[in-house]
């Protein structure tokens, strides 16, 4: 038998090990076990991984225990940690104290800046947001960068994207160089879907340094632990189709996902209206009302949270049963992101698309094209059925 890899293994110290077996992580994950060595080395690096495999610890321990065990008496900001969505940097931040006291700030835009102001003046040593807001907390000299040994760009294909791109690359190259020890700031980034082109814009942003890339064997995540349905529906019948299907299945924890943003409302009401307990998201949500519905959602007292693409990007919450997809998405990766919400940490999930029927011909083709099975089903007598059994 195989023995396992522990945590102890990787230099992690005894102390965060037992922290984090009190949460039940008492080994690391695949990901965890090659992308620990190399970032405790000090080493840039890209690395990519599949949805639900743990990629935010596997920077944070590290760059964590570096902090530590380093001398830091001005209490100087020690890591940057970019994010694009408030959701993933909040989620980010939870992570830190599951093993570690180490002050960490949130700074988002959206939120207000006067908090933000008061939360700096406590010296956390590592600083999580978009890179709006810190490049606007930088410029009013608030947020001082001269010890930070490491900026962290999680999710790095979104904060590469044109509309985050400038304000990342700004970011990166202000962290640059540490001016306590004088040493090139590390780079990490990491993503379920990196490109050439992704690791070619860091290489330039950090003046042609070399930066090791890390690619994960997959887990096959999306074959081997996700049961894929395909629900038939017209576009004026699938909000009654999703009806039905909730009270035929009643699961326990369902993200719906829509690309329109304002069919995210429109669904919402349709669902209460029937008495559903959902909650509504979207990149227009006041930040107060989405931190609420994805903490109801989180807890469980919510079980459905209907969305746009916004949260199908590192939004990390556990035992989500059923991701249930109002249309199919654009880009195969979003698709492969929004079905990852479930199955994470080794459990298993069921993804359904409803679509009419331009989208069971693309769905068909994802199939093939990705190889996993996609099972037809229909709503027959309050039952989701094979058609066959009708």
């Amino acid at each position: 038998m195989e023995e396992k890899l522990t945590f102890a293994q990787l230099q992690i110290s005894q102390d965060i090990a037992t922290k984090l077996s009190e949460h039940e992580i008492s080994e690391p994950t695949a990901v965890q076990a090659q992308a620990i060595p190399v970032i405790s080395q000090g080493t840039s690096v890209v690395f990519q991984s599949e949805t639900g495999t743990g990629k935010t610890l596997a920077y944070l321990l590290p760059l964590v225990q570096k902090i530590r065990q380093s001398e830091n008496p001005k209490k100087e900001v020690r890591l940057v940690i970019l994010a694009p969505t408030y959701e993933l940097a909040s989620q980010i931040k939870m992570q830190v104290p599951l093993f570690s006291d180490t002050k960490a700030a949130l700074l988002i835009g959206g939120s207000p800046i006067k908090r933000q102001l008061e939360l700096l003046k406590e010296k956390p040593e590592i600083v999580i947001g978009g890179p709006a807001r810190l490049l606007e907390l930088y410029h009013l000299k608030k947020l001082k960068l001269d010890g930070a040994f490491a900026v962290v760009l999680d999710e790095v294909d979104r904060l590469l994207s044109p509309e985050l791109r400038d304000e990342t690359v700004e970011m990166i190259k202000l962290v640059g160089a540490n001016q306590t020890t004088k040493e090139s700031a590390q780079l990490v980034a990491c993503s379920a879907t990196i490109t050439p082109n992704t690791v070619k814009i860091l290489s330039d942003a950090k003046n042609g340094e070399k930066i090791d890339t890390l690619f994960l064997p997959p887990e096959d995540v999306l074959r081997k632990r996700i049961t894929h349905m395909a629900i038939f529906a017209e576009q004026r019948d699938k909000i009654e189709t999703l009806r039905k299907l909730l009270t035929a299945e009643k699961p326990a924890k369902a993200l719906i996902f829509t690309s329109r943003v304002d069919q995210v409302a429109n669904i919402t009401s349709k669902l209460q209206y029937h008495h559903f307990d959902c909650a509504g998201l979207h990149a227009k949500t006041d930040k107060q009302e989405r931190k609420v519905a994805i903490d109801r959602f989180r807890s469980g007292k919510c079980p459905i949270l209907v969305t746009s693409d916004l949260a199908s990007r590192g939004l990390d919450i556990p035992n989500i049963t059923y991701i249930i997809q109002m249309d199919f998405p654009s880009n195969e990766d979003f698709f492969i992101h929004r079905a990852g919400r479930t199955a994470r940490a080794g459990k298993t999930g069921t993804n359904i698309v409803i679509g009419d029927e331009y989208e069971m011909r693309k769905y068909a083709a994802l199939e093939k094209k990705l190889g996993f099975v996609v099972y037809p089903k229909v709503l027959y007598h309050g039952k989701l059925m094979n058609p066959t059994e009708e």
